[in-house]
C-alpha cells in the first residue's frame, strides 16, 4: 500500500468512528441497499450451489466405487462356494454391471458434468470478487464523500478567517460527490442485470444436469436389469409377499442353532 492510500485508509477509518458516535452523518442510499442484498443473496446461493454441485459428484462416484467393493466380496463370497450356481453366475454378473457403471461415470457424468456444471459454477462464482471489490471502492468514497460534505458544512456554519478555505472545501465536497454518485450509480443499474442474467446463464448447466442424471439411472437400470435374469421369477413375487422374510429368518434360525453360535 502507498503512503498515499495509507493516509486515505486511516482518514476514512476515523471517517468511520465519527459516523458511529454521531459526529458525522451517514449518507443512507435504501435504493442501493436493496440492491445490494439482493446480490449478497444471490451471491451466497450461488456459493451453496457450487458446494452441493461438488458434493453430488462426488456422492456419485463414492457410490458406484462402494458398489464396486461390494460387488467384489459378493463374487468371492458366492464363487467360493459354487461357481456353477445361479447365485455365483448373479454375483459375477452383478459385478460386471457395476464396473461397467464405475466406468460410466467417467464417461458419461465426470467429465461432462465438470465441463457443463462446475466450470459454469466455478466462474460465476470467480465474478463476485470483483463486484465486491466495486462494492468497497463505493462504500470507500461514499466516506471521502460523508468527510468533505461535514467539513464543508462546519465551514458554511462557522466561517473561516482565510476565505479559501471555503472554496476549497466546496470543490472537494463536489468532487467527492461525483466520484461517489459514478460508482453509485453504476452499481444500482448494474447490479439488477448481473441477477437476471442469472437464469438464462444456469438454464444450459441445469439441462445438462438433468440429462446426465437420467441417462445415468437409465444405464443402471439397464445393467443392474439384466442381472434379474439369474434368479427365479418368482422371487420378486415372494418378496411382495413377504416370503422371503421367513426364509431369512428360517435360515437365521439354523444358525442360532448351531453349538458355536450359542446354542446350549
Amino acid at each position: 500500500m502507498s503512503w498515499t492510500g495509507f493516509k486515505k485508509g486511516i482518514s476514512r477509518a476515523g471517517t468511520s468512528l465519527l459516523q458511529k458516535t454521531g459526529q458525522i452523518e451517514r449518507t443512507v442510499d435504501r435504493e442501493f441497499a436493496d440492491e445490494e442484498l439482493k446480490y449478497k443473496t444471490f451471491e451466497k446461493e450461488c456459493q451453496t450451489l457450487q458446494k452441493a454441485a461438488k458434493g453430488y459428484s462426488d456422492a456419485m462416484k463414492a457410490m458406484t466405487a462402494t458398489q464396486g467393493r461390494l460387488a467384489d466380496t459378493i463374487d468371492v463370497f458366492y464363487s467360493a462356494a459354487d461357481k456353477a450356481s445361479e447365485s455365483a453366475m448373479a454375483a459375477h454378473a452383478y459385478k460386471r454391471s457395476v464396473d461397467d457403471l464405475d466406468t460410466g461415470i467417467g464417461r458419461e457424468l465426470e467429465a461432462p458434468y465438470r465441463t457443463t456444471v462446475m466450470e459454469p459454477l466455478g466462474k460465476m462464482n470467480a465474478i463476485f470478487p470483483v463486484v465486491n471489490e466495486q462494492i468497497n471502492k463505493r462504500n470507500h468514497k461514499l466516506l471521502d464523500y460523508d468527510a468533505a460534505r461535514s467539513r464543508l458544512n462546519k465551514l458554511i456554519a462557522k466561517p473561516s478567517d482565510d476565505p479559501t478555505k471555503l472554496p476549497r472545501a466546496q470543490a472537494e465536497h463536489d468532487e467527492a460527490k461525483e466520484v461517489f454518485d459514478l460508482l453509485n450509480e453504476q452499481l444500482i443499474s448494474e447490479l439488477p442485470q448481473l441477477l437476471d442474467l442469472r437464469i438464462p446463464y444456469f438454464d444450459p448447466s441445469f439441462e445438462a444436469m438433468i440429462r446426465m442424471q437420467c441417462k445415468f439411472a437409465e444405464e443402471g437400470y439397464e445393467k443392474l436389469g439384466g442381472v434379474q435374469r439369474y434368479f427365479d421369477d418368482s422371487v420378486r413375487d415372494d418378496y411382495a409377499g413377504g416370503q422371503l422374510d421367513a426364509q431369512v429368518e428360517s435360515v437365521l434360525q439354523e444358525m442360532r442353532e448351531l453349538t458355536i453360535c450359542g446354542a446350549s
